[in-house]
């Protein structure tokens, strides 16, 4: 059996499970592989385990691939998996448990670092300067954060805006007002009162085409010119040109972003140059204890499957 680990950036994969209980060859690819390369290398192998939604695996990629059996992503959802497609050419899809706290925790970083300029802070001492250059940060305490979604990852984010004793808003079109009060969260009305009395807003929000572009120009024109915006959830979240514009305009005062329309994100992406976003590289998942779950779990389902009781299938 051959079983190739798509996107192992790091090259961690191999030391994060037990891949020899499995007796298989396997290939753990560091690169992102797209196109001709992509099918080249996924050429008879039985296993394919996905790194959340790195690489889509389509029907058009499936039909190239006739020797894949069983297809493996980390994590139990993955929009760029067509499941459907996989059952239909008789690819059992598995998923993997996952870290719940770990993107709520990179908002944070991200956060803090936009409001208190942490990087260019360490820019200018590491160049031999001493505040020179260096503007004041915001607060915290007695700000408003907004969080556009209030599921399991923007509850995570409130509880920390609460100890930090900001004030915490939160809207979306299927909120529980009951549920964010319990929270010590106030439920707000619309998207566009909780735009604009924010001063900070924080996206946690599935990617749907209900919610694709739903912040562009228009919504980042309602924000305070001294307000930030954090997307750790999904790039098209966000009318990324717009967000470009409203950053070099002054129309808000900076963004922390770790995802992209377009990932990995093109070397000569605008984003890359404006010196009030700060931009992860989509590591809201990537830590240790996320992937030490994640491929465990995964070894754990090419076991099963091989054993004819697959684990944490995956229903199109």
């Amino acid at each position: 059996m051959r079983i190739v680990v798509l996107d192992d950036y790091q090259q961690v994969a191999a030391s994060y499970a037990g891949w020899d209980r499995l007796g298989a060859e396997t290939d753990f690819v560091a690169e992102h592989l797209t196109g001709d390369a992509l099918v080249a290398r996924l050429q008879d192998a039985e296993v394919v385990v996905a790194m959340r939604e790195r690489t889509a695996v389509d029907a058009a990629l499936l039909e190239q691939l006739p020797a894949l059996r069983l297809l493996v992503t980390t994590g139990m959802v993955n929009a760029s998996i067509d499941v459907a497609a996989a059952a239909a050419r008789g690819v059992t899809v598995c998923g993997t448990g996952g870290v719940p706290g770990a993107a709520a925790e990179l908002t944070w970083a991200l956060l803090l670092a936009v409001l208190r300029r942490v990087p260019h802070s360490d820019r200018e001492l590491t160049a031999g300067r001493w505040q020179e250059d260096v503007l004041p940060g915001a607060d915290l305490g007695g700000a408003t954060l907004g969080l556009v979604g209030l599921g399991r990852l923007g509850q995570r984010v409130a509880r920390v805006a609460l100890a930090f004793e900001m004030d915490v808003i939160a809207w979306s079109e299927n909120l529980d007002p009951d549920l964010a009060r319990s929270l010590g969260v106030e439920p707000v009305a619309s998207k566009d009162v909780l735009l604009e009395r924010a001063d900070a807003v924080s996206l946690h929000l599935r990617l749907s085409d209900r919610t694709r572009g739903i912040v562009g120009a228009r919504e980042l024109g309602l924000m305070k010119r001294s307000a930030v915006l954090v997307n750790t959830s999904r790039g098209p979240l966000v009318d990324e040109a717009a967000l470009v514009a409203a950053l070099r305009d002054g129309t808000i005062a900076g963004a922390g972003l770790d995802v992209y329309d377009e990932e990995p994100l093109p070397v000569d992406h605008p984003l890359r140059g404006l010196g009030n976003a700060v931009l992860t590289p989509h590591t809201g998942y990537v830590t240790t204890g996320t992937y030490r779950v994640f491929y465990e779990d995964a070894v754990e389902d090419i076991a099963a499957w091989q054993a004819g009781t697959p684990l944490r299938t995956l229903d199109s």
